[in-house]
């Protein structure tokens, strides 16, 4: 089955190189994207000192997430996102949870969030989950500058997560890429996505 493809969300694991490739792809034209904006989130900073700050972290990323698919979606251009609603539900929300940074009740609310945003918006209509080995992603998260609670040590719990979300994404709706061997500037992760978006849209 053939769709357009409006809103596009790249995922993946901490250091995988997410944003780097959303940044690629955007100087190809035609893109209007959103990011994780670790820097201006309120509470990342607190919430990696003080695990109290776990649940405001999230629910704040939740919300900045809805916010930016509906500003997208209302963009003519195609959206693009490094993560996205549906990476911090089932990535990070439940990896904190599984880590017991989040309590039961917390995790309930997160939960609930999602479920409402997602019957009233669709999910993206193309999903790039990148993949790489362990060693690359801990090599790659040692030389951010960035505040990071996920650390290396979660990418097998997350990559598991990640497989039983993706389990249920119809094909057509996926793309999975090796970027272990990726250069700087992901020249060929990026004409598969192009490719993946010219093939849909001479489809519709």
């Amino acid at each position: 089955m053939t769709h357009e493809i409006k809103l596009i969300a790249v995922v993946g694991p901490s250091g995988i190189g997410k944003t780097t490739l959303v940044r690629a792809l955007a100087k190809t034209g035609g893109f209007q994207t959103a990011y994780e904006e670790h820097g201006e989130r309120p509470f990342q900073r607190l919430a990696k000192q003080d695990r109290r700050y776990t649940f405001a972290n999230q629910m704040d990323y939740l919300l900045l997430r809805a916010e930016q698919e509906v500003n997208l979606r209302a963009s003519p251009l195609t959206g693009l996102m490094d993560g996205g609603l549906d990476l911090d539900f089932h990535g990070f929300t439940r990896l904190f949870f599984h880590r017991n940074l989040l309590s039961k009740d917390e995790f309930d609310l997160c939960r609930r969030f999602h479920t409402f945003v997602r019957r009233l918006t669709p999910p993206p209509e193309l999903i790039v989950r990148l993949k790489a080995g362990s060693e690359q992603v801990t090599e790659r998260l040692s030389k951010r500058n960035r505040i990071n609670i996920a650390t290396a040590e979660d990418t097998a719990l997350f990559n598991s997560l990640l497989d039983e979300w993706l389990a249920e994404v119809p094909p057509e709706n996926l793309l999975e890429l090796d970027v272990a061997r990726e250069d700087v500037h992901y020249e060929r992760s990026v004409r598969r996505i192009l490719a993946r978006i010219e093939e849909s849209s001479k489809s519709v």
